[in-house]
This record gives structure tokens, C-alpha cells and sequence, in this order.
């Protein structure tokens, strides 16, 4: 999974990388768009890639816990992740299905995915605010 590999990522090096993905993936699905004479094409998936990483993000914030249980906290921080990312794909509510339907091109196509990815990582903040996804604390705590 290319997340993992880029877990290791500092937040803005990470965020960087993402921001270059989706440069890329607005060229690219311009082209393929182009050459398979279809409007977001199925076989395009560099917008779903760069809005699942955007999903994924606030697990590199507040990274799951470690210990007996890090497994089950990671597990649960990208099902997480996937589940709120799919549905406000599909979904496409309010800015998701307007940036899809706004844009022209390479644009439109990862437009709404972007932002699908965005509400989902506000998704698995919340998730991680109301305890439900264990995460390592970054409090001096006393």
C-alpha cells in the first residue's frame, strides 16, 4: 500500500507529495480522458490514489497507538479511512459532486475526489476525537 511507504513521510513532505500526485493526476487524466473519449473514465484511478492518501492523513497526526493493541488501532484508522473516502465518493454531497461537475477535464476528475478525500480525513479526526481510533498521545500530560 503506498501509504505505508509514505508514512514515514514528515506531515509537510507528506503533503507535498500528495500536492505533486495530484499535479501529475490532473495531466494525466487529461490525457487518458482524451484518449478514451470519456469523461472520468473508470480506468483513471490516480484521482482515487491521491483522494485515499488526503483520507489517510490525520493517521499520520495522530499516529495510531502502539503497544498490544497496534494492530487493531491501525486496522480500524484505515478501514476507517477507506469506508468515509468510498462513501462521499459515491455519495459526491454538496462541494464533492460540484467540483466533479465544475471543472472540465483532468481537473473535474480529481477535483471531486480531493475533496471527497478531505471530508474523509475530517471523518477519521473525529473518529480519533471521540476516542474511537486509539492513537499514541502527543500531550506532555501531568
Amino acid at each position: 500500500m503506498l501509504f505505508l511507504g509514505l508514512a514515514g513521510l514528515s506531515l509537510p513532505v507528506y503533503l507535498l507529495t500528495v500536492a505533486a500526485l495530484s499535479c501529475l493526476g490532473v495531466w494525466a487524466s487529461d490525457q487518458a480522458e482524451r484518449f478514451f473519449a470519456s469523461h472520468d473514465d473508470g480506468r483513471i484511478v490516480i484521482d482515487e490514489v491521491a483522494g485515499q492518501l488526503l483520507a489517510l492523513t490525520p493517521l499520520l497526526v495522530w499516529r495510531p497507538a502502539g503497544g498490544p493493541g497496534w494492530a487493531w488501532a491501525w486496522t480500524t484508522g484505515l478501514v476507517t479511512a477507506f469506508v468515509a473516502f468510498r462513501v462521499f465518493d459515491i455519495w459526491k454531497p454538496g462541494p464533492v459532486g460540484w467540483a466533479q461537475d465544475r471543472f472540465p477535464g483532468g481537473l473535474g476528475v480529481m477535483a471531486d475526489d480531493l475533496l471527497a478525500g478531505v471530508l474523509a480525513g475530517i471523518v477519521v479526526a473525529l473518529a480519533v476525537a471521540l476516542g474511537l481510533i486509539p492513537v499514541v498521545s502527543t500531550g506532555s500530560g501531568a
